[in-house]
């Protein structure tokens, strides 16, 4: 649980920034594109989106592949993203029972 633990943390800071979460949106809508492709598309410069593309392919939401004329290309990758649902849906699920236990409590 510990590294499911520590994928988890490492999704939820990167979707904790409205830009970081405009280029995983960009990247789903667009598919893969470069640092330039994602500037043109957003409101934000190119030395930027580089910067958060370092730090979601770090959390591992984004993949880096070579292109065309040493252009990098980003894409997504969903397994860090599941691996933060099914933390989520343990931690739903303990609430769940906690919750269930002390209205049963009340109600008693």
């Amino acid at each position: 649980m510990a590294d499911t633990e520590a994928v988890a943390e490492q999704v939820f800071v990167a979707l904790a920034d409205p830009t970081r979460r405009a280029i995983l949106s960009a990247l789903a809508s667009g598919g893969p594109a470069t640092a330039t492709d994602l500037a043109a598309r957003l409101p934000i410069t190119r030395q930027a989106i580089a910067k958060h593309l370092n730090l979601l392919t770090e959390a591992g939401l984004v993949c880096a592949e070579p292109g065309e004329r040493r252009r990098v290309r980003y894409r997504l990758d969903s397994a860090p993203m599941q691996v933060a649902q099914q933390y989520l849906a343990a931690l739903a699920r303990d609430w769940d029972g906690r919750l269930d236990a002390l209205r049963r409590h009340l109600e008693g």
